[in-house]
């Protein structure tokens, strides 16, 4: 079975900003995205050695959903191009492919995802101030929500695979293909 094609088990999507990471879930049947945590992002000094507080609780999640796949969020510019925030987020997703492995980890577009998650809450009464508390879960329930429509109208997982044995900086640019011959940003 090729690696895109969608088979049964929880999904779930990760929202990485620089200080807090949200997380969302769905069924097994990816039906509904529903908000898991916001958790605080863990980042050990360049000699540390362990996993991130925030990683070992996604691959907690994981394991306890017995997930199919992870999303996570790569934040573009309206113009489609990359900036900082996606190569933070690449990196994350790296980390967190390795920590989840063998579980596929993949790229997806969410590029209003934040103005949509802030839209949604103020739309539900929550005040302003309350929102930083829960938009990064609400931001992760919108990246999966899209994931899952995505997979309910093509049959395939969308997005772009992590590669753990290959870094960052090796990855094809925008249109070109892996080595396999798949694009790498769909």
């Amino acid at each position: 079975m090729p690696v895109d094609d969608v088979v049964r088990g929880a999904r779930l999507a990760v929202d990485v900003g620089s200080v807090r990471v949200g997380l969302a879930a769905s069924d097994p049947d990816g039906l509904v995205a529903t908000p898991v945590d916001t958790l605080a992002r863990d980042t050990p000094g360049r000699k540390e050695r362990r996993t991130p507080t925030d990683v070992a609780r996604i691959v907690d999640e994981v394991r306890e959903r017995g997930a199919a796949v992870v999303y996570v969020g790569l934040p573009r510019h309206l113009s489609g191009a990359e900036g900082a925030a996606s190569a933070a987020a690449r990196a994350y997703a790296v980390g967190l492919a390795q920590a989840v492995a063998p579980v596929p980890v993949r790229l997806v577009d969410e590029r209003m995802s934040t103005v949509t998650a802030h839209q949604a809450l103020q739309a539900s009464g929550r005040s302003g101030r309350r929102h930083r508390q829960v938009v990064d879960q609400a931001a992760a329930v919108v990246i999966l929500q899209y994931a899952l429509d995505a997979e309910r109208a093509t049959g395939r997982r969308p997005g772009e695979p992590v590669d753990v044995d290959r870094s960052q900086h090796e990855r094809p640019a925008h249109g070109e293909t892996a080595g396999d011959g798949r694009a790498t940003v769909e």
